[in-house]
């Protein structure tokens, strides 16, 4: 979920959790040890201890700071009931999905931004916890699937355009073409490239003959050039990367609305500027990032 920082390859499931191919030995020894209790049977200290495996929250790549900060600490909790009611780990992807793609529709509404922006931004904590429950779920069922990190991909492709196309509509004021509508096309569509740049270093690997990840560890993220190096990591420090992702840019959503609101503005006046700072990013964003890729050593 959360967006990539410049030039740096993620695994192939952003801030949610990966679901490779096959099932993984759990519970601290091999599979056929594992007297873990079936799905009504669980309980959420099981969940915790199959579910969420040690260095969790440690994925500092992977993970979101909402999920170490504290939906980590709630997600085992509704896994159970997941577990209870008999989802499957796709079948909460797919809801995931569903509260993102909603969050962006809610939020253009033509109707009082305050509420739509609130609306939203509860969503997109719907989102997040469904995005930690559904792994959590493939885990403990040992139901992990490479169709499972393929869904989980798209649903943040689809939850971060969505918000953006939103936040055009609201920064237009309804449903009506215009200006700032295309501009959350415009910030959508970057959002879009910079994870397709992503994913693309390993589709390109792949094709080549060579391993999803280039050997040297962090050392190949790195530019080749040292004043590249320097920039990339002022860049990362500086987090400015970071508004365009659903989880942030949600609460920027809210903040931007309840500013128009106390300063009575005519029209949404802050909402705007974060409409153009968000649009700026973007661009900015995807060219910085394709451009670090290039100069690491990720693509040799």
């Amino acid at each position: 979920m959360e967006a990539e920082l410049p030039g740096r390859n993620r695994s192939p499931e952003p801030s949610g959790d990966p679901r490779p191919s096959g099932s993984e030995p759990s519970g601290g020894g091999p599979a056929g040890h594992d007297r873990r209790p079936d799905r009504k049977g669980a309980s959420v200290a099981d969940i915790r201890r199959y579910g969420q495996p040690p260095g969790l929250k440690d994925r500092r790549n992977e993970e979101h700071w909402a999920g170490r900060l504290y939906m980590r600490d709630l997600s085992p909790y509704v896994a159970w009931v997941s577990l209870r009611l008999g989802f499957s780990p796709n079948q909460l992807t797919y809801l995931m999905m569903l509260s993102g793609v909603a969050a962006g529709v809610v939020v253009s509404l033509p109707v009082s931004p305050l509420w739509t922006a609130l609306a939203g931004a509860v969503l997109i904590q719907v989102y997040l916890l469904l995005d930690c429950v559904d792994g959590e779920v493939a885990r403990y069922l040992r139901q992990t699937s490479v169709a499972g990190v393929f869904l989980d991909r798209i649903g943040h492709y689809l939850s971060e355009v969505s918000l953006l196309i939103g936040l055009g509509f609201m920064a237009q004021g309804g449903w009506e073409n215009g200006g700032w509508a295309e501009l959350g096309l415009v910030a959508a569509l970057g959002a879009a490239l910079i994870k397709a740049e992503t994913d693309n270093v390993v589709v390109a690997r792949a094709k080549s003959g060579l391993p999803a990840d280039p050997s040297g560890g962090d050392r190949a993220l790195r530019p080749r050039s040292t004043r590249m190096a320097l920039a990339r990591q002022a860049a990362s420090m500086l987090r400015f990367h970071r508004i365009i992702g659903a989880v942030e840019l949600s609460l920027l959503i809210l903040a931007a609305a309840v500013l128009d609101t106390l300063f009575g503005t005519d029209g949404p006046v802050v909402v705007r500027v974060l409409m153009v700072a968000v649009a700026a990013v973007a661009v900015l964003q995807t060219v910085l990032h394709l451009v670090s890729i290039l100069a690491s050593r990720r693509l040799k």
